[in-house]
């Protein structure tokens, strides 16, 4: 019996030092170990890929700001956020798709309307925008619903609208968008975007030189 206890305690001790050193290397000295790396190496991924302007955080360039007046550029639609009793708005407390299939009356009433929409917003006095020339983007929100880019397709689109509220030439503004314009990621994945914010944040710094 006495063999037995001693046994017995002996297992536990053990078991208990296992859990203590385990404890100590996966949830204290690995987590600092790989948090140390990634400052070092990546800080602005490492902090959330903050975009600053005005000495300031003003948002993430992975995830996308809803909002924007007319005078900026617009990003994709936020349907996936959804709209329920805890998220009226967009607080980024959920995410997600809307989850209707692509020919349920409301996604395609959805995405009607929200077409005629961008050519009504992007129209101008001297320039009339084709239906046939919305990108699927414009239209349609992402899986999440924080897609931060849009295509350069879209962007486009809206050269003539933010040139003409900004009292900018469109030379000026197509620039805008080329510089901010990005390639697929390592030439074949992907495909190309512009991020919203940063080139919202360069369309203030232009509207504010002149």
């Amino acid at each position: 019996m006495n063999n037995s206890v001693t046994n017995t305690a002996r297992l536990l001790g053990a078991g208990l030092r296992a859990l203590l050193v385990l404890t100590l290397v996966t949830g204290v000295l690995y987590p600092l170990a790989v948090t140390g790396i990634a400052q070092g190496l990546f800080p602005g991924k490492a902090n959330g890929s903050e975009v600053r302007a005005d000495g300031k955080v003003v948002g993430s360039s992975l995830i996308g700001q809803q909002g924007y007046s007319l005078d900026y550029f617009q990003p994709r639609p936020a349907n996936g956020l959804g709209e329920n009793t805890v998220n009226t708005q967009y607080k980024l407390i959920l995410s997600g798709a809307t989850n209707l299939s692509a020919d349920n009356r409301k996604l395609v009433e959805s995405v009607r309307a929200a077409k005629a929409e961008v050519v009504k917003d992007n129209s101008t006095a001297g320039y009339r925008v084709n239906p046939a020339d919305v990108p699927a983007d414009a239209v349609t929100s992402s899986g999440s619903g924080l897609d931060p880019d849009i295509s350069p397709r879209y962007a486009a689109l809206q050269v003539h609208r933010v040139a003409a509220r900004n009292h900018l030439s469109v030379t000026e503004v197509r620039r805008l968008v080329d510089r901010h314009t990005e390639g697929r990621t390592l030439g074949f994945m992907g495909e190309p975007r512009v991020n919203v914010l940063a080139l919202n944040i360069a369309l203030r710094d232009l509207v504010t030189k002149h």
